[in-house]
């Protein structure tokens, strides 16, 4: 993030970086990566996009798109159990054949 925007005269670049690796220490890879990649675009929630942000603002991303990825993998797993049967299955079936309806 450091080459892609500019700091200000006072910012410390090792404090900066040790902020950084403090708030995503126990991040995972692909949420550090994605929270990155929406502040170079501009995607991210952030005051003044002008500058770096701060350890706070990568931590808050990051924990954003630990969420949306976790949201993401729980929809699939839903969506694949959760699945109609192809043809409309047995109950369907039942239904149109009229079985399983009381007869007297």
């Amino acid at each position: 993030m450091f080459s892609c925007f500019p700091q200000s005269a006072l910012a410390d670049a090792e404090m900066q970086l040790r902020g950084y690796l403090a708030a995503v220490q126990d991040a995972e890879l692909c949420d550090v990566q994605a929270a990155i990649q929406r502040f170079i675009r501009g995607e991210a929630k952030v005051d003044n996009a002008q500058f770096c942000p701060s350890s706070a603002q990568l931590s808050i991303e990051v924990r954003e798109r630990r969420l949306m990825r976790e949201l993401i993998a729980k929809r699939a797993l839903l969506g694949a159990s959760s699945s109609p049967p192809q043809g409309g299955g047995e109950v369907a079936r039942r239904s149109r054949d009229g079985e399983g309806e009381r007869r007297r």
